[in-house]
């Protein structure tokens, strides 16, 4: 049996499962709670504003993985943009085969629902959204790029990920992921020429 003490995180790692794979809308609190075994009662102790709050934590800790995931590959490739797509191409890809290609983008999947209905949420999202891709804009800047090309580029990069996981998963496949390698390996990926 879980500890009461865990009550707070396996809330949270819930509800970010669940937004993930059905959205904000069409995941109950009551669903949360039987597939958290967070008691009521610890729930409200832990997230009095109810489901917006619980939504805040499971954004920040989603936005925070996904940003973790980000420095890891951009460690991993310093000053190789082109081997740093790819790696995140590929992390990407086998999140979605791993997940049997149930698991969306979270902000993605708030990001289409949240503006009608909650503004904080959809400001934290889009927090969310332009910090992880800052982090990618600061890699290519380590390779090279100029600044408004790393941020093109890496808004660029940004939006063809959300595009592929939407894809991967009506096509329950990692195909677009390898197109989208495919397509960025002929590609010119020198380093600007100083601004």
């Amino acid at each position: 049996m879980p500890r009461k003490t865990d009550a707070r995180a396996r809330a949270i790692a819930t509800a970010e499962r669940l937004f993930r794979i059905q959205g904000y809308t069409a995941t109950g609190l009551t669903q949360i709670l039987e597939e958290s075994g967070a008691p009521k009662g610890s729930f409200y102790f832990h997230f009095p504003r109810g489901k917006a709050q619980l939504a805040e934590e499971a954004i920040d800790n989603y936005i925070a993985q996904r940003i973790a995931v980000l420095r890891t590959i951009s460690s991993d490739t310093a000053g190789d943009a082109l081997k740093f797509v790819h790696q995140i191409f590929a992390t990407f890809a086998a999140e979605m085969v791993a997940s049997n290609f149930e698991y969306g983008c979270l902000m993605q999947n708030l990001a289409n629902e949240l503006p009608a209905l909650d503004a904080e949420l959809t400001q934290r999202v889009a927090r969310g959204f332009a910090d992880s891709t800052e982090v990618i804009a600061e890699h290519f800047r380590g390779c090279g790029f100029a600044a408004a090309r790393a941020s093109s580029s890496a808004a660029a990069l940004a939006a063809a990920l959300e595009g592929a996981r939407t894809i991967a998963r009506l096509e329950r496949s990692p195909a677009v992921f390898e197109a989208l390698a495919d397509v960025t390996a002929p590609r010119g990926t020198a380093p600007d020429s100083a601004e």
